[in-house]
């Protein structure tokens, strides 16, 4: 008898896996792909600038799961941010460690999380959980020249643009999405105008080409902490 149990276990076990792999065989059948490029509406040329793509699940299509693993690092080096772009699952902590033999101030006063690090200086590290979605735009008070974004997402469903400014989007499962992208230095008002609904079954989806007014990349224009123009004195000890 014990042997019996212990074989039909076994059995059951495998046909387990089987239809496991069966279902996640399927899945990948079914799962689409997502392709577009976003060229710049504005005169001349213009290089690469930081763009994100991603998709939220509408009502009726099961969302996939986006959970943190680990924690995620804004490496202060050189007065610049290491990466510039961050995208992050919600509920992460990103540390800022600081590499420069001197003070930084790290600080997000603007949309998404905001935060205000103090100073500290070479060899310390301070963190921040980012709770909620959003792009956060990362400044430091005290350097004017850097800057990086954080963007925190619920969905796993995104893709960040290549040298070319364009966009894949691989597994995604049969169901309808709203779209969203995010371009630096393109206005907000205009970014959500570019938000639309995609509907998927089992095949590719080419959006071929989208304008937006993208701008040379740059450093990001913006006031300190405290709303006022950074100071131009070259006296710093900083």
């Amino acid at each position: 008898m014990k042997r019996r149990l212990y074989v039909l276990s076994i059995l059951c076990a495998l046909l387990a896996q089987g239809l496991s792999c069966a279902q996640e065989h399927a899945a990948a059948k079914n799962a689409s792909q997502l392709r577009f490029r976003v060229v710049s509406s504005l005169p001349g040329s213009h290089r690469a600038v930081p763009a994100v793509a991603w998709l939220d699940p509408l009502p009726g299509t099961p969302g996939l799961p986006f959970v943190p693993q680990r924690r995620y690092t804004l490496l202060q080096k050189d007065r610049t941010f290491h990466p510039h772009l961050l995208v992050i699952p919600t509920g992460s902590v990103v540390e800022f460690p600081n590499a420069d033999p001197f003070f930084h101030n790290v600080f997000s006063m603007f949309d998404g999380k905001r935060f205000d690090l103090g100073l500290y200086e070479e060899g310390s590290s301070k963190s921040v959980t980012f709770s909620r979605a959003g792009v956060s735009y990362i400044f430091c008070n005290i350097h004017p020249e850097m800057s990086a974004v954080v963007l925190t997402l619920s969905t796993p469903l995104y893709a960040i643009a290549d040298g070319n400014e364009a966009f894949v989007l691989d597994g995604i499962p049969p169901g309808s999405y709203s779209l969203h992208v995010w371009i630096e230095g393109v206005p907000p008002s205009f970014l959500s105008g570019m938000t639309q609904t995609v509907r998927f079954s089992s095949n590719t989806v080419d959006l071929g080409t989208l304008s937006a007014p993208i701008a040379r990349a740059g450093a990001m224009s913006h006031s300190n902490k405290f709303g006022k123009p950074y100071s131009t004195s070259s006296d710093t000890i900083y």
